[in-house]
């Protein structure tokens, strides 16, 4: 359910690295397209790293994404290196959430689809709120301990016990 259907998704790392521009461009990527203004969607938020915009098929009353202004690829090729840009994606997650008057943070739901239940492959953080007003679909799509979902607490639990180098 991210902001667009159908979108290409690139299974193939390779693939996708060739069509990267110099600047974290991946020219068939929509969440790139609407970064660089060449697909015309409201942005909530954006500075030099990140951008947040709603979800165009929104699993609760405030459902948004943020996502890194440069290409990244799912949450299953991240490093240890991108912890600080996950915990800022968060970060912005919950700040959109508070400027949107939805201030009961203990009652979201903040996390990633895990590969292969991606449908962009660009990096995005879901950001829902309240959690506990999402209908029936939105509880399975964005389910807790699931193979398809993975919280952002998890993910960032995950990156911490990585090897160093990693």
């Amino acid at each position: 359910m991210a902001a667009a259907e159908g979108a290409n998704t690139m299974s193939d790392e390779t693939s996708a690295q060739s069509t990267y521009h110099r600047d974290g461009y991946e020219g068939k990527c929509v969440f790139c397209k609407i970064v660089h203004k060449e697909i015309d969607t409201e942005l909530m938020y954006c500075d030099e790293e990140l951008a947040c915009f709603k979800d165009v098929k929104p699993g609760a009353p405030h459902h948004y994404l943020v996502i890194p202004n440069s290409h990244v690829g799912n949450c299953k090729s991240l490093k240890k290196e991108h912890i600080p840009l996950v915990e800022k994606m968060v970060e912005v997650g919950k700040k959109m959430l508070q400027q949107n008057n939805f201030t009961d943070l203990n009652d979201i739901r903040l996390g990633f689809h895990w590969p292969p239940f991606c449908s962009i492959a660009h990096l995005h953080l879901h950001v829902l709120a309240p959690a506990s007003q999402m209908g029936f679909i939105s509880r399975m799509f964005y389910r807790i301990d699931s193979y398809w979902f993975i919280t952002a607490e998890q993910l960032l639990e995950r990156l911490n016990s990585l090897p160093e180098n990693s």
